[in-house]
């Protein structure tokens, strides 16, 4: 899969149980998986393909190339991973910095199921972002711009609970914990244990708490 410029053959759809957009969630999702795991620039398709038990020819049925496929496993991480936010963020019966630890405890039981092999994608594609498509770089750009909406929106949320100080600026705060987020993140895969997360999450809160 490194020849992306070439032109494949379109083969035929996967003969399986599934139908045509069954299939290719399922691909997404084995994509999701993998590159979680191993990256995107180095990685083929063969693996992703087996999982789901798709014939190689088959896969340019459903994407053009693998930057299409990167494209469309990019976008369904970013929903599946708003989603997780949402849940977290915009839970009315906690107050604003409570969520936030709400959704990290979440994370952490994540990375501990899967024995800190994945982390996340988001994060992992942006270390290895020059060895990318110009489309993913705007992809996660993206991501990361609407990861920090959403946190800002929490802690606007925590001054109007005057839990948090009424002059801290909360754009700038969201960067701040996404940047020490995701380098947590990458902390807890090198030392296959929670504390790096913990560390960043206790003096976030600490930080910006009254």
């Amino acid at each position: 899969m490194n020849k992306d410029n070439i032109s494949p053959k379109r083969g035929r759809p996967a003969k399986s149980g599934r139908d045509s957009s069954q299939t290719k969630q399922a691909l997404v999702q084995s994509g999701v998986e993998y590159f979680t795991e191993f990256g995107f620039a180095s990685s083929g398709i063969d693996q992703i393909l087996k999982r789901v038990s798709v014939p190689k020819g088959s896969f340019y049925h459903y994407f053009a190339n693998k930057e299409a496929f990167g494209n469309a496993v990019i976008s369904e991480y970013s929903r599946y991973f708003a989603k997780k936010l949402d849940f977290h963020l915009l839970n009315k019966n906690n107050t604003a910095l409570t969520r936030i630890e709400n959704f990290a405890n979440d994370a952490k039981q994540g990375m501990a199921r899967y024995d800190f092999k994945r982390g996340c994608l988001i994060g992992n594609l942006e270390q290895e972002v020059t060895l990318l498509p110009e489309s993913h770089r705007l992809q996660l750009l993206s991501t990361f711009e609407d990861w920090q909406m959403k946190v800002t929106q929490c802690l606007e949320l925590a001054q109007q609970e005057k839990t948090i100080s009424a002059s801290l600026d909360c754009t700038a705060l969201a960067s701040f914990f996404w940047m020490g987020w995701e380098g947590a993140i990458a902390k807890s895969k090198l030392t296959k244990n929670l504390t790096p997360i913990d560390t960043f999450i206790d003096l976030f809160l600490q930080l910006i708490a009254k």
